[in-house]
C-alpha cells in the first residue's frame, strides 16, 4: 500500500488502482522508494490511465536498461556494480509567497534530485510538484502533467508565475551588502553562504566574496587578522575567521 504520511488528501492504494497489473503496482512501490510516496501519489492522481501505464512501463524499461548495463560491465571483467544507493534528502515546501526564496528552493530541489538519483524528466517534475504547498501547489495542480516537459521548463514556468520582479538582481547584489552586525561569526558565515547559494546565473567571483565577507565583519581582532592574509576563497576566509573566533 502507498499512502502519503505528510498530506492526508493523497492516498494511493492498490484498491484505488485496480486497473494496474501486479507487475505495474510493484513498480509503483519501487518508484515510491526512489522518489518519495507523496511524489508518486501526486503523479498518479494527475495522470489518466493510459499515461499511467506508459509512465510505469518507461520506469520498468529504465530499470531493465540499468540492470543490463551492469551485467555487460560484469561480463567484460569489470567489478560487480551494485545499484547506486540513494540519499533521501528532504527539502522545504515552496508556497509561492514573498518570504519564500524560489532561487533557494531550486538549489534544494536540484540537490535532492541528484541525491535520490531521479534521472527521468517526468519523475523529476513530479518530485518537484510534490514539494509545493499553498498557492504554488494549487497552480501546479492546474498543469497538464501528461504533457511531457523537462524540469528546467517546469522551473521556468514556476519562476514566471511566482518570482517577484527584480528577484534575480536582488539575489546577486544582496551578498554585497551583508554585515555581521550582532551575529557571531558562524551565524554571519552561514547567512552569506545562504545568499551566495541562491546565485546560480552569473555568480560572484571568489575574490569579491572574500572582500565582501571581510568588509562585513565587525571591527576587531578577527577582521584585522584576516586583512593580513592572502585568501583565495570564501570558505578559506570563513575557516580562518571561525578559528580566531
Amino acid at each position: 500500500m502507498l499512502d502519503d504520511e505528510d498530506d492526508q488528501s493523497f492516498h494511493a492504494t492498490r484498491d484505488g488502482y485496480s486497473h494496474l497489473s501486479d507487475v505495474e503496482w510493484d513498480a509503483v512501490e519501487r518508484m515510491g522508494s526512489a522518489m518519495g510516496i507523496h511524489a508518486v501519489s501526486v503523479m498518479l492522481e494527475a495522470l489518466n490511465r493510459d499515461v499511467q501505464h506508459a509512465t510505469i512501463a518507461k520506469f520498468i524499461q529504465n530499470e531493465l536498461d540499468a540492470e543490463r548495463k551492469q551485467q555487460q560491465a560484469a561480463a567484460g571483467g569489470s567489478m560487480h556494480l551494485r545499484r547506486p544507493e540513494t540519499l533521501k534528502i528532504d527539502i522545504s515546501k515552496y508556497r509561492g509567497v514573498e518570504e519564500d526564496s524560489l532561487l533557494r528552493w531550486f538549489v534544494e530541489l536540484d540537490d535532492a534530485i541528484r541525491a535520490r538519483r531521479i534521472d527521468d524528466g517526468e519523475m523529476q517534475v513530479a518530485f518537484a510538484q510534490s514539494n509545493l504547498a499553498g498557492r504554488a501547489k494549487t497552480w501546479a495542480l492546474g498543469l497538464k502533467l501528461h504533457d511531457p516537459y523537462a524540469l528546467e521548463v517546469f522551473k521556468s514556468r514556476l519562476r514566471q508565475t511566482f518570482e517577484p520582479p527584480g528577484a534575480k538582481f536582488r539575489a546577486q547584489t544582496e551578498p554585497l551588502k551583508i554585515k555581521q552586525g550582532k551575529r557571531d561569526v558562524h551565524a554571519y558565515a552561514q547567512h552569506i553562504r545562504h545568499l551566495t547559494s541562491c546565485i546560480r546565473a552569473d555568480p560572484v567571483d571568489q575574490r569579491t566574496l572574500v572582500s565582501v565577507f571581510m568588509q562585513g565583519l565587525a571591527d576587531g581582532p578577527i577582521k584585522t587578522h584576516l586583512f593580513r592574509l592572502e585568501l583565495d576563497s570564501l570558505e578559506q576566509a570563513i575557516s580562518m575567521a571561525e578559528q580566531k573566533d
